[in-house]
């Protein structure tokens, strides 16, 4: 089977220009629903699978949205390369409104979340020392480059549980961490992407300054949903240049991330967990699902 490229829109993301041969397939899981229908098709050469994270009209809060099936699904119809677009704020003053961030390490500061495959009798420590796939990152920043568009390479995303934005306190100490921005999204959708064994990055735009900078107003949804349609926009023509090139082959071992993971002795594994297990550590599950 072909390699497959998912995309998680994140906010206002949800519609994909230049698509053909759509289908739209609701997927079943063991996690339940996912966040709405998966749009398969294709853009140019390239097979795409889009779901927007949060439903859509953006019915899901960064809380209820179901990572796991989300995951799972896009896993199921063999999705291999997997990009997130997410809405963020900035902690640095040279990260402004508009600047397209693809960072490079993950701040977990979620607390309610379901963050793994491996439980209910099987047990496994995935490393995410490096959250995202190098391959796939140096891939889309080139993309990014080609596209003339503003964008920072590297730097900690930090993920609140939310709904709600920081206090001003919370901002500035994030900002005196190695924190380039803020969002709701980025776990445990990282991690569950690397238990897939997914290549997985993440392109966060930035809407706003958080509540730190004292020249700018706080972040609301106004000022956010201000910027955010010019954000959509750049999203819109990155996926569009993306899908026209072959997707990296990945050197960092996404694929395996699985394989050697499992503490669980052999004879313990249940065949559910042995099924789960051969699932996702397959590079293209769509022939085995």
């Amino acid at each position: 089977m072909p390699e497959t490229l998912g995309i998680i829109g994140g906010s206002g993301l949800y519609d994909l220009p230049g698509i053909t041969n759509v289908e739209e397939l609701t997927v079943t899981t063991p996690y339940g629903s996912t966040s709405g229908p998966i749009i398969s098709g294709r853009i140019g050469e390239s097979a795409v699978a889009f779901l927007p994270r949060h439903g859509k009209g953006h019915r899901l809060n960064p809380s209820e949205v179901p990572y796991r099936a989300n995951i799972h699904a896009l896993k199921q119809l063999g999705v291999t390369h997997l990009l997130s677009i997410s809405a963020v704020g900035s902690l640095q003053e040279d990260l402004p409104p508009g600047t397209m961030v693809l960072p490079d390490q993950l701040f977990d500061r979620t607390v309610a979340r379901d963050r793994t495959f491996f439980e209910g009798g099987i047990v496994a420590h995935a490393s995410l020392a490096d959250p995202f796939c190098a391959d796939l990152q140096r891939h889309v920043l080139a993309t990014v480059d080609q596209a003339d568009t503003r964008a920072h390479h590297g730097g900690a995303y930090v993920c609140i549980e939310g709904p709600q934005f920081s206090t001003r306190a919370e901002s500035n100490l994030y900002r005196r961490w190695p924190a380039h921005v803020i969002g709701m999204t980025a776990m445990p959708e990282a991690r569950l992407a690397r238990e897939a064994g997914l290549c997985y990055c993440i392109v966060a735009t930035v809407t706003d300054y958080d509540v730190w900078h004292e020249s700018e107003e706080d972040v609301s949804v106004a000022s956010v949903l201000a910027v955010l349609a010019a954000n959509v926009d750049r999203s819109k023509n990155l996926i569009a240049n993306l899908a026209d090139s072959p997707l990296p082959s990945c050197s960092s071992g996404c694929a395996r991330a699985a394989e050697h993971a499992v503490s669980t002795s052999q004879d313990s594994l249940s065949d559910e967990h042995t099924a789960l297990l051969s699932f996702l550590t397959s590079r293209n599950a769509q022939s085995e699902s």
